[in-house]
């Protein structure tokens, strides 16, 4: 199996992610890691880690990259050669399994839509964030499509379902539709006709609308709704994390008293609370619907995320998703 990295992609490339591909090299010796960036520089990155580069890595070599600035269909036209391109025309001519970056999530979107290809039969991918409560719920879309009609709703139902149950082992998945209340008849003109189609399709285990407030309580295990909805929810999720995180250590070390406590007793629940909320513990985002097994890591990824999403990556392409999605789409 191989895993393409786009090696220039993210606020803390290449660096980081040289050190995370190095890591997962390491430990996944029976996997090949192609790197595609800049040569010099990933080798000057291994250097400055004091790291070999193993024999399961490669290197593809290319000095353009895609900025967090640029247009995405700019990218298609005028960097054609970067990082992020190369490496999906590599996955698209199956000289790899699964291909990860950290940069643009609209460059990665469109250029994968536009490369890489989605399954026969489905409208629109997805970008599918891992909410990390307890157990992780699947939402999906989380920033791609900001408009989408029912019926690719619909269809986001069933990716998700497929693969909560290939790559978290969930048997019967249920699935919930994001709205303004639980009622059949809320929420926009959009999300009233998914209601209906989801409902009354017997290959979904529907529950029903799921309000914002319930979502800590894991109501469902896929959560679908439209990219601007999704990605409020995910980025609330995220900084309601870091908040609560950040609340408890001041609590515990207001005074000296407290501090004493800290310590001894909570220093280490408190450390497991935050890792317990944190959603990078999980990987990077899947852009589901896609012909190819195509992830999207964390913009500010650190080479512990680079890592976790090489596994993740690495459980995607064993999956055979894709295959499960066209046969339940027919």
């Amino acid at each position: 199996m191989n895993i393409i990295v786009d090696a220039m992609g993210g606020d803390n490339a290449p660096l980081e992610v040289v050190k995370g591909a190095l890591d997962a090299a390491l430990e996944y010796k029976n996997v090949t890691i192609t790197l595609v960036g800049d040569e010099n520089k990933i080798r000057e990155c291994a250097k400055e880690l004091e790291m070999i580069i193993p024999e399961n890595i490669s290197i593809i070599h290319t000095t353009v990259f895609v900025t967090m600035e640029d247009d995405p269909m700019v990218v298609m036209k005028e960097k054609s050669e970067s990082s992020m391109n190369l490496g999906l025309r590599l996955l698209k001519e199956e000289k790899g399994d699964a291909f990860i970056s950290a940069g643009s999530t609209g460059a990665l979107h469109t250029a994968s839509t536009l490369i890489v290809r989605k399954i026969r039969g489905i409208r629109r991918s997805a970008i599918a964030a891992i909410l990390p409560f307890t157990p992780p719920i699947l939402l999906l879309d989380s920033g791609a499509n900001p408009v989408v009609t029912a019926d690719v709703l619909l269809q986001w139902a069933i990716i998700g379902s497929a693969y909560m149950r290939k790559v978290f082992g969930v048997e019967n998945p249920r699935v919930g539709l994001l709205n303004n209340g639980t009622e059949e008849h809320k929420g926009t003109p959009v999300a009233c006709e998914a209601y209906g189609l989801l409902k009354s399709n017997e290959a979904i285990n529907f529950v029903g609308n799921i309000e914002a407030k319930e979502i800590p309580n894991s109501p469902c295990d896929v959560l679908v709704t439209d990219g601007f909805t999704g990605n409020i929810a995910l980025k609330l999720t995220e900084g309601m994390g870091k908040f609560m995180g950040k609340t408890l250590t001041e609590l515990f070390t207001a005074n000296i008293f407290t501090k004493f406590s800290y310590l001894f007793h909570f220093k280490r629940r408190i450390k497991g609370v935050k890792k317990r909320l944190d959603a990078s513990e999980y990987g990077g985002a899947p852009l589901l619907g896609l012909a190819k097994p195509v992830i999207k890591a964390h913009g500010s990824s650190k080479a512990k995320e680079i890592k976790i999403a090489i596994r993740q990556a690495i459980e995607y392409a064993r999956s055979n998703i894709t295959n499960d999605v066209a046969e339940e789409l027919k």
